[in-house]
């Protein structure tokens, strides 16, 4: 009888052991912090509440300019940033020699031009004063943007790389002026125009859908928007679920009733973006 109640007791203290192990496991929860735009925080409280239910913790780390969010991931301040163009992310990492990686699309934000004094491109007069983004990629994309409106030309073969020497004609003499992108909405004061970047639009307070007199359209693979993290987290698996959990349905309705064709949900693989090309 002694003998079994030994090992009766034995027997009892290893299961509960299996059982407190396997509670552990399954109640693990890993963080997760994610730099992104002042713009962007309503879809990753949406994304943080989802992710809870898979034990992931994310905690949204905010910032309002283009530099600091990769610097901070690259420095491990955070681990993954959700902000920026394929075409941005692939020419700032070159330049800085960043060792990050995109591992997940989210949308495409339109640029757009704005203007206080006009509502059509056609009315803009000799001589007017127009600001946009001064940093490489999103000054490319602007003069762009500013060839498809009619109102200049750039150089035969530009694709978007460059300053403003890639003007080839300026038939209205527009004073055009690079500042720092999270400036752009302020030169609306002083400027006929102002080319501006879709969430810093949103963060000052303007509709980019209906507030503007001319938009990209949103069919350019160069300015889908990603998810980046170090590239040896490339392959996290917690990282991979976040990224699905961004292509759910229930985040991709959110985007498109929140910001109302402001932003464009795009549910695709990072190999989507591999052929992509900065055009209009």
């Amino acid at each position: 009888m002694k003998k079994f109640a030994i090992l009766l007791l034995g027997l009892i203290l290893v299961l509960a052991g299996c059982g407190a192990k396997n509670n552990s496991s399954s109640t693990s929860t890993k963080t997760i912090k994610v730099g992104t735009t002042t713009s962007e925080v309503p879809t990753w409280n949406l994304i943080q509440k989802l992710a809870k239910k898979k034990n992931i913790n994310i905690k949204i780390v905010r910032f309002d300019d283009y530099v600091q969010p990769n610097l901070a991931l690259s420095d491990g301040e955070i681990d993954i940033n959700a902000f920026q163009t394929v075409v941005y992310f692939d020419d700032f990492i070159k330049q800085r020699n960043l060792k990050l990686s995109a591992i997940g699309t989210t949308n495409i934000w339109p640029m757009g031009i704005y203007s206080k004094r006009y509502k059509k491109v056609s009315e803009v007069k000799d001589g007017d004063q127009v600001v946009i983004p001064k940093d490489p990629t999103n000054l490319g994309r602007a003069l762009l943007l500013l060839q498809k409106a009619g109102l200049i030309t750039t150089k035969k073969g530009f694709t978007g790389k460059g300053g403003l020497e890639n003007v080839a004609s300026n038939p209205k003499h527009l004073k055009i002026t690079a500042v720092d992108a999270a400036q752009t909405p302020r030169g609306l004061d002083d400027s006929a125009l102002a080319v501006i970047n879709c969430d810093m639009a949103i963060n000052a307070g303007l509709n980019p859908t209906n507030d503007s007199i001319f938009r990209e359209d949103a069919g350019n693979k160069a300015y889908i928007n990603i998810i980046a993290a170090r590239t040896k987290d490339k392959n996290d698996k917690t990282l991979k679920e976040i990224v699905n959990i961004y292509h759910s349905k229930e985040v991709s309705d959110f985007i498109k009733k929140h910001y109302k064709g402001a932003a464009v949900p795009v549910n695709k693989p990072v190999s989507y973006l591999k052929d992509y090309k900065q055009t209009q």
